[in-house]
C-alpha cells in the first residue's frame, strides 16, 4: 500500500478503484513541485545579482584606418581620347605602372610638335633677351664715356675761360698805362702850348708834344680797343662752356633713354621668356599625363571608363584601386542618444560577416568569435543615415587579432563595453526605457608613462 517494498503491485491492482492511492500519490507531486518551484525562485533570485556588462550595439563595415590607405578612385587630370590599357581589373599594379595611354583632343595641344616648337621660341626669346643686355652695357658704356668726356671739355672750356679772364686783367693793366700815358702826353702839351704863346718854347718843340699826344691818345685807343676783345673773348668762352654742357647734357639724357628702352624691352623679353618657359613646362607635363599610372601599390577593382576610342573629360573618373598595404580599421554608426556614453580607447567588441561568433551581450568574457577593438575617433557632425559615425582599429595588446583575410567593405556589428551592474538594475533599466549608465573606462598607468609625468 504505501510502496515501500521492491515488487510492484501496479500490475495486479487497479488503483483508480481506491481513493487512497490517488490521495497518496497526488501529495508526493505537490512536495516535488514546490520543492521545484522553489528551487527555481532561488535559481531567479541569485541570477538578478549575477553581474552583467552594459553594452550598445551597432553595425558597420570594415575600412581602412588611413585615408590614403582607402579604395578611390583615378582621375583624369586632362581631357582625351582612349588608345590603349595596360591593366585588367584584379592586376596588382606598383607605383608608377602605366595603366592607361590617352590621346590629345583639344585644338590647342595637337600639334605632335608642340613642346620643341616652344623650346625653339623660348631659345629664340632668350638670345634676344642676350642681345638686349648686350644692348644696356654698350649704352650704360657709352653714357659713361659721354660723362667723361663732359667733364673733359667743361674742364677745358674752364681754362679757356681762366685764359680769358687774365687777358681781359692783362689788357685792363696795360689799357690803364696807356690811360696814364695819354694823360701825361696831354698835360705836356698843354704846358707846351702855353710857353710856345709866352714865347718859351719854340714851335718844333710844340709839334713834337703834339705829336707825342697824338700817339699816347692812339695807343690808350688801341689798348682800349684790345681790352674789349678780351673781355668779347671772355664772354664767348663763357657761351662755348655753356653750349658744350648743354651738347653733353642732350648727349647723355639720348643715350640714358635709349638705355632705359632697352632695359624695358629686356624685361619684357624676360616675362616673355618666363612666360614661355611655363607654358614649356605646362605642355611637358601634359605630354606625361597622356599616361595614367598608378599612384600606389594596389589593385585594380573596376574600371568606369572602358573600350578604345572613348573621350573622357577633365577630372572625370577612369578606374577605381583598392591599395594593397593597409591598416585594417571599421567604421561603425551609433544612435545619437547613445554618443556620450562613447570616448576615444573605449573597448569594443566586433563581429565580422562570414566569421562565427557566440554572443552573450552581458556576459563577453563567455561570449566566443568577438574581436577586441578601441574607439579612436568619433565624428562631431552625425551622418546622413541620422546617426553619429566612430572608429575602430585593432586592440595591441590582445592575442585574438582581427583576420588576416578581412577584406575592406565586409560588414561589421560592434558592442561596446560599458559599466559592470547586476542582472536586476539592468532589467530595471531596460523597462523604464533609460540609457546605459555614464561610464569611464580607468586607463592602466605604465611604468612609461610614470616616467612621463616624473
Amino acid at each position: 500500500m504505501l510502496n515501500i517494498s521492491e515488487n510492484s503491485i501496479d500490475d495486479k491492482v487497479n488503483k483508480k478503484e481506491f481513493k487512497s492511492f490517488s490521495m497518496v500519490e497526488d501529495k508526493k507531486k505537490k512536495d516535488s513541485m514546490l520543492r521545484t518551484l522553489i528551487g527555481s525562485l532561488i535559481v531567479f533570485l541569485g541570477f538578478l545579482f549575477l553581474p552583467w556588462t552594459q553594452n550598445v550595439s551597432f553595425t558597420g563595415t570594415v575600412i581602412s584606418l588611413k585615408p590614403n590607405q582607402r579604395p578611390h578612385t583615378i582621375h583624369s587630370a586632362i581631357s582625351g581620347r582612349i588608345e590603349e590599357w595596360y591593366v585588367n581589373e584584379g592586376d596588382y599594379v606598383k607605383k608608377g605602372d602605366t595603366i592607361l595611354h590617352i590621346s590629345e583632343i583639344k585644338n590647342d595641344y595637337l600639334d605632335p610638335e608642340l613642346v620643341a616648337r616652344t623650346k625653339e621660341i623660348l631659345d629664340a626669346k632668350k638670345s634676344s633677351v642676350g642681345a638686349y643686355n648686350g644692348k644696356v652695357s654698350a649704352l650704360k658704356e657709352q653714357v659713361e664715356t659721354l660723362k667723361v668726356s663732359k667733364e673733359l671739355k667743361v674742364q677745358q672750356a674752364k681754362n679757356y675761360i681762366q685764359q680769358a679772364q687774365l687777358k681781359v686783367q692783362s689788357d685792363s693793366i696795360n689799357f690803364e698805362a696807356l690811360k696814364i700815358d695819354f694823360q701825361i702826353a696831354e698835360k705836356q702839351f698843354k704846358r707846351t702850348e702855353n710857353l710856345y704863346d709866352e714865347g718859351l718854347k719854340s714851335l718844333t718843340d710844340l709839334e713834337n708834344k703834339k705829336n707825342k699826344f697824338q700817339a699816347a691818345k692812339a695807343k690808350m685807343i688801341g689798348g682800349e680797343n684790345k681790352l674789349l676783345t678780351s673781355r668779347n673773348a671772355l664772354i664767348n668762352t663763357k657761351v662755348d662752356l655753356n653750349a658744350i654742357r648743354n651738347e653733353y647734357d642732350n648727349k647723355i639724357a639720348k643715350a640714358s633713354s635709349d638705355r632705359f628702352t632697352a632695359v624695358s624691352n629686356k624685361y619684357e623679353a624676360d616675362g616673355s621668356v618666363a612666360k614661355l618657359e611655363n607654358q614649356l613646362k605646362n605642355y611637358t607635363l601634359r605630354n606625361e599625363m597622356y599616361y595614367i599610372k598608378a599612384p600606389q601599390d594596389g589593385y585594380i577593382t573596376k574600371a568606369i571608363k572602358v573600350g578604345l576610342g572613348e573621350t573622357i573629360k577633365e577630372g572625370e573618373v577612369i578606374i577605381s584601386i583598392m591599395p594593397a598595404q593597409f591598416q585594417i580599421a571599421a567604421e561603425l554608426y551609433v544612435e545619437p542618444i547613445n554618443v556620450p556614453l562613447l570616448e576615444k580607447g573605449h573597448e569594443v567588441r566586433l563581429m565580422f560577416d562570414g566569421w562565427p561568433a557566440i554572443v552573450f551581450s552581458g556576459w563577453p568574457n563567455v561570449s566566443y568569435g568577438t574581436f577586441g577593438s578601441e574607439i579612436v575617433a568619433i565624428d562631431n557632425f552625425i551622418s546622413d543615415n541620422g546617426r553619429y559615425r566612430i572608429v575602430v582599429k585593432p586592440k595591441d595588446d590582445l592575442n585574438l587579432q582581427w583576420p588576416k583575410l578581412l577584406r575592406v567593405g565586409s560588414g561589421a556589428k560592434g558592442i561596446a563595453l560599458l559599466k559592470d551592474v547586476p542582472v536586476w538594475y539592468e532589467l530595471w533599466r531596460q523597462l523604464n526605457g533609460f540609457p546605459p549608465d555614464f561610464y569611464h573606462a580607468e586607463k592602466k598607468v605604465t611604468t612609461k608613462d610614470k616616467r612621463k609625468k616624473k
